[in-house]
């Protein structure tokens, strides 16, 4: 099926905003795209004409199953991108969403295997998100919690929740990515901040903002 790049973008919105069976909002996907109610409404009746979507005048979105088939190619080819800007090109991981929005419009299949064999298959993007695969499916996630909640001292960082341009150069800057092992050293009650300590630096304190963001395991 032919898209337009729009077309594609209120897709992979909708497969964000939805939540199992949960309808997306006509306001809500608007927001979402910075864009208006009625221009929403208008490219909702194209999608619900390409079977992409069911919508009904105040009832909201949901995508069909073929419109959740497209959304999760939308997001491999995303997630794929990403990992080769930071992996191959030396991207950090800062910059490589708007560059890999961009990129994820190139639909061959063809090239997003390729590209998935080259990288070696990756199931999380440098973001910690997990990459679907050729049939759409995901690996299950590991258990995880937020840096905040957690109770062991010696944790490895999973995933970043907020994905901001300011907070992921922020944790580019203390020297904190996917992978990173750190140990907590303390807690602090007064604003419960948190002090932690990684192999060869010093220690540094975050915020409790910013530990919210932050999802770790055990090592």
């Amino acid at each position: 099926m032919n898209l337009s790049i729009a077309e594609e973008n209120y897709v992979k919105a909708i497969y964000k905003l939805q939540e199992g069976d949960t309808a997306v909002t006509t306001n809500g996907l608007a927001y979402e795209l910075d864009t208006k109610p009625a221009s929403v409404t208008d490219m909702a009746k194209k999608l619900k004409e390409k079977q992409l979507i069911d919508y009904e005048k105040y009832k909201g979105i949901t995508l069909t199953a073929e419109g959740r088939k497209t959304a999760l190619q939308i997001v491999r080819r995303h997630r794929l991108w990403e990992c080769f800007l930071v992996d191959k090109l030396a991207f950090s991981w800062e910059e490589v969403h708007e560059l890999a929005e961009e990129l994820e419009h190139v639909r061959s299949e063809k090239l997003t295997d390729r590209l998935s064999e080259y990288l070696g298959n990756p199931t999380v993007d440098p973001h910690g998100d997990p990459i679907p695969d050729a049939h759409g499916r995901m690996a299950k996630p590991r258990p995880q919690t937020s840096l905040d909640q957690a109770n062991a001292k010696r944790l490895v960082v999973t995933a970043v929740t907020d994905q901001s341009v300011a907070l992921l150069a922020f944790l580019n800057a203390k020297g904190i990515r996917l992978g990173t092992q750190l140990e907590i050293v303390a807690h602090y009650e007064y604003d419960n901040s948190i002090e932690i300590k990684m192999k060869h630096q010093p220690a540094l304190t975050i915020s409790e903002q910013v530990a919210k963001n932050i999802m770790v395991r055990p090592v």
